[in-house]
């Protein structure tokens, strides 16, 4: 099984040796989208909720360029500088998926993220 690297810029580029996403096979691993304005490389809203609207957004354009989308997606981390934000971050994380495809999901505390995000989201989705 071989690999392709995924780039658009319909979101971020990269901020370090990494990939967007990889591609192997039936499944695409993304990296971690943070909330960053795809032309701007620039911190999108101030809140829980704004931030983590945007970086699905991200998520959802690296999916796409994969050939995948967000109803394809098996498995999330969800990263948050503060996990006293995990409702207000669940709340809208409902809003892009709910219903037969909802993925499994772990959310953790961390003690910082890239450019002073509060929230980071990486996923697993599978290509058809």
């Amino acid at each position: 099984m071989g690999r392709t690297i995924i780039a658009t810029d319909k979101a971020p580029a990269a901020i370090g040796p990494y990939a967007q996403a990889n591609r192997a096979g039936d499944f695409v691993f993304t990296s971690g989208q943070i909330p960053l304005d795809p032309a701007t490389g620039e911190i999108v809203g101030t809140t829980a909720s704004e931030q983590t609207a945007r970086a699905i957004e991200n998520l959802k354009a690296v999916l796409e360029a994969a050939g995948s989308s967000l109803d394809k997606v098996i498995k999330t981390t969800v990263f948050l500088a503060d996990i006293g934000d995990f409702a207000e971050v669940n709340g809208v994380y409902a809003k892009y998926f709910a219903g037969e495809s909802l993925p499994s999901r772990s959310a953790v505390g961390v003690a910082g993220l890239p450019k002073g995000a509060r929230v980071e989201i990486e996923a697993i989705a599978i290509i058809s």
